[in-house]
C-alpha cells in the first residue's frame, strides 16, 4: 500500500519543478535541529565484555557492525563486575529517566539552532518506541520544562524506526495550518531500556546495533509562495510518500519475550533485503508527478538501519558511498538510534555547509510494519 501527500496549504504547483510557483497559504520549512545522547559512551568491545558475550559467532555479529561506538545507559557491576538484566518495571524507570533527559536537551539545542525560546513553542510532537509512558512523554517534558500548558501535543507511540518522517508528516500538516506558529518533532529512544542481556545469536543484531539518542527538527510555515531561496535558513517539506509490506509485518517487532519475562526487540536477518527490494517503488512513487529524477536529487538523508540496510538502499537505488556519507558516518558514531537517526543525519549536512538554493533532498525511514516512509524537501 502506498501513500501520497502533501502538507494542507502546500499546492501542486510545488511538486512539479519548472511549473509556474503560485502563492498558497503557508509552506512548512525545517527551521532548526537538535540532538542528545546519553552519557556514557562504549566500543562495540566494551559492549561484549558488558554482556560477557565470548561465543565466536556472536561477537563477529558485533565487531563486523560497521559500528566504532554507542551511547548506552546499562546497569551497574556488582562486587563481581557482574551486570545482571534488569526488571521491565526498572527498564521502564530507565525509559522515563533517559526519555526527559535527553529528550530535554535535544528539544532545547533544536529551539537555540531554530533562533527560538520555549516559549515560542506552539505545538509538540514526541515519538519513541523503546518504553510506554502515560501520561505522554510530550505531557512530561510540558511540566518538566515549564512549557506553556497550552501548548498542543501530541505522542507516536511504537511505530519504531520509520516513525520520525510519520511524524513529520502530522507536524508539517499542523504548522501549514497554523502560519508563523512554531511546531516541534522530538524523536526520545532510549534503547538502553529494550535491551535483552543475553549471548543468544536471537539478540545478537539488536544488542549489537541499537544506541541511545534523541533528535527534535522545528518547523514553520511562513505565508507566501515557495521559492528555492532559502530565507529561514533551512528547506522546505513538498511532498511524502509511504510504502507498508505486509508480508513483513512480523521482520521487525518489540513483543514479549515469555522466556525472559519482558518486552524484546526482534530483527529478522530478511530485512535488508525486504527494505532494498522496496526501495524504488517507495522513492518513485515520492518523485511522481514531480518532473524529477533519482539523478536530480542532490542529497540523501536515510536512517542508519544497519549497515546490511544501507548497503541494500544503495545498490537499489543506484547511491554512492558519498550519498549516504552522514548516514554511515551516525551509524559508526552512535549505531541506530531509531526514530531520530535521519535527524542526526541532516543535522551533520546542517554543519557541512554544502547544501545550496533550489537543491532537493530526500528523507528516508525505515521500520516496523514493514515500512519505507520517504519526503522530498527543496533548500
Amino acid at each position: 500500500m502506498t501513500v501520497d501527500t502533501a502538507p494542507p496549504g502546500v499546492p501542486d504547483e510545488t511538486r512539479a519543478p519548472g511549473r509556474r510557483e503560485s502563492g498558497f497559504l503557508a509552506a512548512p520549512r525545517l527551521a532548526g535541529v537538535g540532538t542528545a545522547v546519553s552519557a556514557t559512551s562504549y566500543s562495540q568491545r566494551e559492549v561484549l565484555d558488558a554482556f560477557g558475550i565470548t561465543d565466536p559467532k556472536v561477537r563477529s555479529v558485533f565487531l563486523n557492525s560497521a559500528i566504532e561506538r554507542r551511547n548506552l545507559t546499562l546497569p551497574a557491576e556488582d562486587a563481581h563486575g557482574v551486570r545482571a538484566p534488569e526488571s521491565q518495571g526498572d527498564l521502564l524507570d530507565k525509559h522515563k529517566a533517559l526519555a526527559l533527559e535527553m529528550g530535554g536537551e535535544a528539544l532545547r539545542a533544536c529551539l537555540k539552532d531554530a533562533g527560538a525560546e520555549l516559549a515560542d513553542l506552539r505545538h509538540l510532537c514526541c515519538v519513541t518506541s523503546t518504553g510506554f509512558l502515560t501520561p505522554g512523554l510530550s505531557a512530561l517534558l510540558i511540566r518538566e520544562l515549564g512549557i506553556d500548558r497550552h501548548c498542543g501535543r501530541a505522542d507516536i507511540v511504537g511505530m519504531g524506526c520509520n516513525a520520525g518522517l510519520n511524524a513529520l508528516s502530522v507536524e508539517a500538516g499542523w504548522a501549514a495550518a497554523h502560519p508563523g506558529e512554531l511546531a516541534v518533532v522530538l524523536c526520545v529512544e532510549a534503547c538502553s531500556a529494550a535491551y535483552t542481556m543475553d549471548s543468544t545469536m536471537r539478540t545478537a543484531v539488536v544488542n549489537s546495533l541499537f544506541g541511545d539518542g534523541a533528535a527534535a527538527v522545528a518547523l514553520r510555515a511562513e505565508p507566501g509562495p515557495v521559492r528555492g531561496s532559502e530565507p529561514q535558513g533551512g528547506p522546505v517539506l513538498l511532498k511524502f510518500a509511504s510504502c507498508i509490506i505486509p508480508d513483513a509485518v512480523d521482520a521487525m517487532r518489540y513483543d514479549w519475550d515469555r522466556d525472559q519475562g519482558r518486552f524484546s526487540f526482534f530483527l529478522d536477518p530478511r530485512i535488508p533485503y525486504v527494505v532494498g527490494a522496496h526501495a524504488e517503488i517507495v522513492v518513485d512513487r515520492l518523485l511522481e508527478g514531480t518532473g524529477l529524477r533519482r539523478s536530480d536529487i542532490r542529497h540523501w538523508l536515510v536512517h542508519s538501519g544497519g549497515k546490511k540496510v544501507i548497503d541494500a538502499v544503495v545498490v537499489n537505488l543506484g547511491l554512492t558511498r558519498h550519498d549516504v556519507r552522514h548516514t554511515v558516518g551516525v551509524l559508526r558514531d552512535h549505531g541506530n538510534v531509531s526514530s531520530g537517526s535521519f535527524l542526526f543525519s541532516y543535522e551533520r549536512l546542517r554543519e557541512e555547509g554544502v547544501a545550496r538554493p533550489g537543491e532537493y533532498g530526500v528523507l528516508m525511514t525505515m521500520g516496523p510494519g514493514s515500512t519505507i516512509e520517504t519526503a522530498l524537501i527543496r533548500w
